[in-house]
C-alpha cells in the first residue's frame, strides 16, 4: 500500500500509518492512501467554489458569511456560491430568486470576471511548472498529464499533485480538490469526491466496483433527454450498462451507446490535449424585462461587439464568421451567421454585420437576452485590409485604432460613440 503526506510530501511507512493516521515526519492528519497512488499520472484539478473564494479571499469579513456570485437583477442566475450557501440548497446556474428564498441572508456580489481571470492566470502558471501537458477547461478547472515528470521533479505524480494543491494555497489563497487516476473521465469523476480541499484516487483495480453503484448521470455526456431514456429502459446505475453487450447498446443508442459501453467499464482513451485553443470569442447580456424595441436593442448590441472587438485584440486574433444571438422571452434561440471574405477585429464590422440580421427578426418578438460572437479565426495581418475600390477604406479601423490608444491611456468611459448612448431600459 502506497501512502504520502500531503502536506510535506512524505512518503510514508504503511506500518506505522496504520497505528497512527497522523504523518510520521510532520504530524500533518493530511494523509493519502492507495494501492496505486503512486502509478497513476493523470490528474484533474478543480477550484474550490472558485468566485466566491476569490471574493473571500480578497474580502476576510466574508468568510463567515454565506456567499453568493450573481449580478442582482430578476432574471439573474447563481454563477456560483460557497459552501455555506450550499448547505441551504444554494446551488450553481439557480435562478437567484430561488437562490434568495433558500438563503435570504447571503451576501451577493456580482462576478468579476477580468479579477477571476488574473488569478486563473496565477494558477495556470503553477501548473506550467508540473508539466507542459495542460488541458484547461474552464477558470477554475483543468487536466493535467504528468507522465514522464517523475525524474525531472523528482517525485512521483502524486506528490506532485500534493505540492500543487498545497502551493495554491499558500500562493494564491485559494483551495483546490485534485482526482488522480489513469483516465481524463474518472479523474475528474475522482476531484468531485473530496470536496473541499480534497484529493481522491480511482485505480484501474477498483474502477468497475467503484462505478457499478453511480447513477448513469455521472457518465460523461449523459444528459438529462438521455437520462430519461435510459430510465425508461430499466437503466440507472452504471452497473446495469456494465452487463450490456457493445453491440447492444450500439443498436440502441448510436455512437453514444459506445461511449456508454466503455465509460461505464472506466475505459477513456481521450488525450490531454495541450494549450487546446478557443475556437470563439463571444459576449452576452440577459435583459431584465424582454425589449421588442430595435432601437433599444441595438444600443444594447453596441457595447457587446465592443466588448468581443477588445477581447479579439487582447488575444491577437481575427476572425470571419459572426453570429448573432437571440433568446426570446419564452426560452427559445435564435442564431444567425455570416461570414465575411476576410478577418476582423473591428467593433464597427461586427455591428455593421449584426445588425441587418437582428432588424429582420425583431418584428413580433420579445427578446430576454443579446450575443454576439465571432469564429472561424484566420491570418492577423489578413484582417481589416483596405478596400481600394472605396472612398472610406480604412477609416473605420483609423478611428477604432484612435479610440483604442485613448481608452488604453485613459480609461474605457473617456471615449464611445454616440449609437452607445441610446436610450436603454
Amino acid at each position: 500500500m502506497a501512502s504520502l503526506c500531503r502536506n510535506c510530501l512524505t512518503i510514508l511507512d504503511d506500518e506505522k500509518l496504520r497505528h497512527d493516521r497522523r504523518c510520521t515526519s510532520c504530524r500533518s492528519p493530511r494523509t493519502l492512501t492507495h494501492p496505486e497512488l503512486f502509478s497513476l499520472t493523470l490528474a484533474h484539478v478543480d477550484c474550490d467554489a472558485f468566485y466566491a473564494a476569490v471574493e473571500k479571499r480578497d474580502n476576510p469579513a466574508l468568510n463567515s458569511k454565506a456567499l453568493i456570485i450573481a449580478h442582482d437583477s430578476p432574471r439573474s442566475v447563481v454563477s456560483t456560491c460557497c459552501y455555506i450557501a450550499r448547505m441551504s440548497g444554494v446551488r450553481s446556474a439557480m435562478p437567484l430568486f430561488k437562490a434568495k428564498k433558500l438563503c435570504p441572508d447571503a451576501t451577493i456580489i456580482p462576478p468579476d470576471i477580468s479579477k477571476y481571470a488574473a488569478v486563473s492566470r496565477e494558477i495556470r502558471a503553477l501548473y506550467d511548472r508540473l508539466t507542459p501537458d495542460v488541458e484547461p477547461l474552464s477558470l477554475d478547472e483543468a487536466f493535467l498529464d504528468l507522465a514522464g515528470t517523475e525524474m525531472l521533479h523528482h517525485r512521483n505524480a502524486a506528490q506532485s499533485m500534493a505540492w500543487l494543491a498545497r502551493e495554491i494555497e499558500r500562493e494564491i489563497g485559494i483551495t483546490v480538490s485534485v482526482g488522480l487516476s489513469y483516465n481524463k473521465y474518472l479523474a475528474k469523476l475522482a476531484s468531485d469526491l473530496d470536496k473541499p480541499n480534497g484529493f481522491a484516487v480511482i485505480g484501474q483495480a477498483e474502477a468497475l466496483n467503484f462505478l457499478a453503484p453511480r447513477p448513469v448521470s455521472q457518465i460523461w455526456g449523459v444528459g438529462k433527454a438521455l437520462n430519461r431514456k435510459l430510465a425508461s429502459e430499466g437503466i440507472t446505475t452504471i452497473g446495469q450498462l456494465q452487463h450490456r453487450e457493445k453491440a447492444e447498446l450500439v443498436a440502441r443508442y448510436g455512437v453514444m451507446g459506445e461511449r456508454l459501453y466503455h465509460l461505464s467499464r472506466g475505459e477513456d482513451t481521450r488525450r490531454v490535449k495541450a494549450d487546446l485553443k478557443a475556437k470563439s470569442i463571444s459576449a452576452e447580456t440577459t435583459f431584465s424585462t424582454d425589449i421588442d424595441d430595435i432601437d433599444i436593442l441595438l444600443a444594447r448590441l453596441w457595447p457587446l461587439c465592443e466588448k468581443v472587438s477588445k477581447r479579439l485584440k487582447a488575444a491577437n486574433k481575427a476572425g470571419k464568421t459572426i453570429t448573432l444571438k437571440l433568446k426570446t422571452g419564452d426560452f427559445k434561440t435564435i442564431t444567425r451567421s455570416h461570414t465575411l471574405s476576410q478577418p476582423t477585429q473591428l467593433a464597427e464590422t461586427l455591428y455593421r454585420e449584426v445588425k441587418p440580421h437582428l432588424e429582420k427578426v425583431v418584428p413580433t418578438r420579445n427578446f430576454r437576452l443579446i450575443g454576439v460572437g465571432i469564429s472561424s479565426f484566420g491570418a492577423l495581418e489578413d484582417a481589416d485590409r483596405p478596400d481600394l475600390l472605396s472612398a472610406k477604406s480604412g477609416h473605420d479601423k483609423d478611428v477604432e485604432t484612435a479610440m483604442d490608444k485613448l481608452r488604453q491611456k485613459f480609461g474605457d468611459a473617456v471615449i464611445s460613440k454616440g449609437r452607445g448612448l441610446t436610450a436603454k431600459r
